[in-house]
């Protein structure tokens, strides 16, 4: 007699991009939450960018989003570019992830008070540095919150310093900082589980690609310097690219 073999799943838990590509209800909701059709666009942008793991379900059905699923986007979306790990969520925790957009974000914020203590800008754009400062210092205490939140511990920020030599060096580094920065949320989306710890990393990727936008004009760079679609960057290349401004 053939003994009957029962199969059991050992396929991880889905990460919250997989889940919303999948389900238009609950990719409803979510929108909701974020700030309906003003986050649809954002939201579209990480799950091209996810596409390598969305599977090839329908992703049309939410109001106010874009109808191209996972496989219109490019190339070079995240499963491109991810660290070499073959399941993206697997080995990632949301707290570890939450840790390093903390470490990103303080690096931004470290960078805002050494040029706004450098008198390098006046009038207009000093107004909008000190908006961005502001901003970053916002997403700084939401990260913060969302680590305490969730158990993890809140690392003291790196001693760093940033050449800042004159207006047009210090906008260069501020574009380069903020693409960065965008590069970087960008990059852990289908890493996430938590569509809480999810909703941040949008709503700031938003902010942080805004900031890099009008950053790249000010420094005579294209706007949209990797034209329609935006490509992440894994946390080592981030990391790496940064390493020249902490101080050890």
């Amino acid at each position: 007699m053939h003994e009957q073999v029962t199969e059991t799943s050992t396929r991880p838990p889905v990460g919250a991009m997989e889940e919303l590509g999948r389900d238009p209800a609950s990719r409803k909701r979510f929108l909701r939450m974020v700030g309906g059709a003003g986050a649809a666009c954002v939201f579209a942008t990480f799950l091209a960018a996810c596409n390598g793991d969305s599977g090839d379900e329908d992703q049309s059905g939410a109001e106010g989003e874009s109808s191209a699923g996972p496989d219109a986007s490019p190339a070079g979306g995240v499963a491109a570019t991810r660290e070499p790990q073959p399941d993206p969520k697997a080995g990632t925790t949301d707290l570890e992830i939450l840790g390093y957009a903390l470490a990103v974000e303080q690096l931004e914020n470290a960078f805002y008070a050494d040029v706004l203590d450098s008198g390098l800008f006046t009038g207009a754009d000093l107004n909008m540095i000190e908006q961005f400062a502001e901003n970053e210092r916002e997403h700084l205490e939401l990260l913060e919150a969302t680590v305490k939140k969730l158990g993890g511990e809140v690392l003291a920020a790196p001693k760093t310093k940033f050449p800042l030599t004159s207006p047009a060096n210090a906008l260069r580094l501020a574009a380069e900082l903020e693409n960065g920065g965008a590069a970087a949320y960008l990059g852990q989306a289908n890493r996430i589980r938590s569509k809480e710890v999810l909703a941040a990393a949008l709503s700031i990727h938003s902010v942080e690609a805004r900031h890099a936008a009008t950053l790249n004009s000010l420094a005579g760079l294209p706007p949209e310097p990797q034209g329609a679609f935006a490509v992440p960057a894994s946390m080592e290349q981030v990391l790496t690219s940064v390493q020249r401004f902490i101080v050890t």
